[in-house]
């Protein structure tokens, strides 16, 4: 991609809002509902970032994943944590081939330009942290070499909120390298019902697939569109506005631990993908506060007295959101 290809223009901008609403419109063919999800999915990707989406089995992540990866004629692989799961089995390995007396490098699923990381806290820390360097320098190395991954690269990370027995727990450093942490929730009762009559009406799975998703567009246009959502106006009091609601986590009674410097980062990284959504070349207040919630849901930490109150995460960071006066025009 050329440097001018990479330069936001306002005809740019309208073709953004089409492509962007062509492939919201193709995710809604297979994925019934969970437009909220969808719509931090596509966040995500724009911001050039990776998510963590925690929810129950059923609700049609890995449908999700497939989708998006047939929309951009991107590659998609996934991979099934478990407790057994090696290093060596998400980045790869080198081995000594006998035939030709040299060493070969056979590359992991981590190449490719989704990767789906399933249930990703069954694993144990030293497999979870194979994913580290993928996922921050966008590298892979083995034996010393190191091997760029393609662009796009995102991991779409899961994980079971109910079923805790046998997990390991995200470390904090790992957490942080997700810009959000999406929540899956069950699917409305007439979405249900779409849902139902869809996957039974002259079918014999039990699943629903993606071939009914079209493939609108190239990797290199998503690349394109990463580069454009970077160029997104930015007021200094939007700025200052998304770092005061991350000093005001540090200080806030209810929460035990607040974020770091990349929650206000997430923020802005998140607010300028929002914006470039609904194809707007600025990004607002509004925006910041729509996208808190999944940016900083898994960088704070409740007290134990909130917990003993019901109090959720998310509950503690509305409650926040209101006392942090957003900046007017």
């Amino acid at each position: 991609m050329s440097p001018d290809d990479a330069v936001l223009t306002e005809q740019r901008l309208i073709h953004a809002r089409q492509l962007l609403g062509a492939l919201r419109d193709e995710l809604a063919r297979a994925v019934i509902g969970q437009q909220a999800v969808v719509d931090e999915v596509l966040i995500g990707l724009l911001a050039d970032a990776h998510v963590l989406i925690e929810g129950v089995p059923g609700l049609g992540k890995t449908l999700l994943v497939r989708s998006l990866a047939k929309t951009f004629a991107g590659q998609t692989r996934r991979i099934q944590f478990t407790p057994d799961l090696m290093p060596s089995d998400v980045v790869g390995h080198t081995l000594f081939d006998a035939a030709t007396a040299r060493f070969v490098t056979r590359q992991g699923p981590v190449f490719t330009h989704l990767l789906l990381a399933d249930e990703i806290n069954r694993a144990p820390a030293k497999t979870q942290s194979a994913l580290l360097e993928a996922m921050q320098e966008r590298q892979v190395t083995l034996e010393g070499t190191s091997s760029p991954l393609p662009h796009p690269f995102m991991v779409l990370a899961t994980q079971n909120p109910v079923e805790q027995e046998g997990t390991y727990p995200l470390p904090e450093a790992q957490l942080d390298r997700f810009l959000f942490k999406i929540r899956m929730a069950y699917p409305g009762e007439d979405e249900e019902v779409a849902l139902t009559r869809l996957v039974t009406q002259d079918r014999t799975g039990a699943d629903l697939d993606v071939e009914a998703v079209a493939t609108l567009i190239q990797p290199a246009t998503v690349v394109a569109l990463q580069q454009w959502a970077v160029q997104i106006a930015l007021d200094e009091r939007v700025i200052r506005y998304a770092v005061a609601i991350v000093r005001e986590t540090r200080t806030s009674s209810g929460l035990a631990s607040g974020a770091g410097p990349r929650g206000p980062i997430a923020l802005v990284r998140a607010a300028r993908a929002r914006a470039l959504l609904a194809g707007r070349g600025f990004a607002t207040p509004d925006d910041i506060k729509a996208v808190a919630l999944p940016a900083l849901r898994h960088r704070v930490t409740p007290t134990a007295e909130a917990e003993i109150d019901g109090l959720t995460t998310d509950d503690l960071l509305l409650s926040l959101l209101d006392r942090v006066p957003a900046p007017r025009a």
